[in-house]
């Protein structure tokens, strides 16, 4: 299964763990496969440096350069048109679209309020953690 992660999922993962990290695991395990486009993944790496300004102790720079090295690298258009409350949340939905990936992982409420776009479906973690991991 491919699956695109809000940076607000992976940032979580990283920092945090919870069903973010289940979900980190997985991907680990192979259990699932991810895919970012540029923009996501410019996003994945400006979030990660400023909170590893405040959380010293985390080894962030492991985990970005697995994705980096192992996720499935789209090149994503833009959307013709805003999908999200917030414009800046469209490029996840454009990279599932580029990725043809079923799911994006997401906490963010206006992202959330955009499932079923182009048939992708908007989970949050803990409800992709149930229904696909456990």
């Amino acid at each position: 299964m491919k699956v695109v992660l809000d940076t607000n999922v992976l940032m979580s993962g990283i920092f945090f763990g919870g069903p973010p990290g289940r979900i980190l695991q997985a991907w680990r395990s192979r259990k699932l496969q991810l895919a970012v486009s540029v923009d996501v993944l410019e996003e994945y790496l400006n979030v990660a440096d400023r909170l590893a300004a405040r959380y010293t102790n985390v080894d962030y720079q492991g985990i970005l350069g697995l994705i980096v090295e192992h996720a499935e690298l789209i090149q994503a258009s833009g959307l013709k048109e805003s999908v999200c409350e917030d414009p800046d949340d469209d490029k996840f939905l454009a990279c599932a679209i580029a990725a043809n990936a079923e799911i994006v992982v997401s906490g963010d409420k206006a992202l959330l309020k955009a499932s079923g776009y182009h048939g992708i479906q908007v989970r949050t973690p803990r409800e992709f953690m149930l229904e696909y991991l456990d």
